[in-house]
């Protein structure tokens, strides 16, 4: 079974908020504001309940994401810098970096079965009509 410290990583890289002192589980009668509590109840059930093979997954998932998400912020040691002897510096770096660990992000959403949460947003372009 996952840890607490790997449930809430998974409920953040998927894009929901934090639980604060609400407890998740299977039941019924707690509310979140504006995150469906089946949402809560979905991702949490799928979680306590994966076989071995899928924790296997998911947490590689969870290694591999913390990985990019540390190289996003380890690239701003780079932003000062646009030219040094013969190495340029990419700039979209942090933009390439972001691409890479919000798609990440959005598998393992993909693999849990799971709508990205509100911070994660659904990805991609959308045109508003106004």
């Amino acid at each position: 079974m996952l840890t607490d410290q790997q449930m809430a990583d998974v409920r953040r890289y998927v894009g929901y908020p934090m639980l604060g002192d609400t407890v998740a589980d299977n039941s019924r009668d707690f509310a979140y504001g504006w995150v469906s509590p089946g949402t809560w109840q979905t991702l949490y059930h799928r979680l306590i309940s994966l076989r071995p093979e899928e924790e296997t997954i998911v947490v590689n998932y969870l290694t591999t994401i913390a990985t990019l998400e540390v190289a996003v912020t380890d690239s701003s040691d780079n932003l000062d810098t646009d030219q040094a002897a013969v190495w340029y510096h990419n700039k979209n770096e942090v933009n390439d970096r972001m691409k890479l660990y919000n798609l990440w992000r959005r598998q393992l959403c993909a693999f849990i079965g799971l709508a990205p949460g509100p911070s994660l947003g659904q990805g991609g372009t959308r045109l508003i009509r106004g």
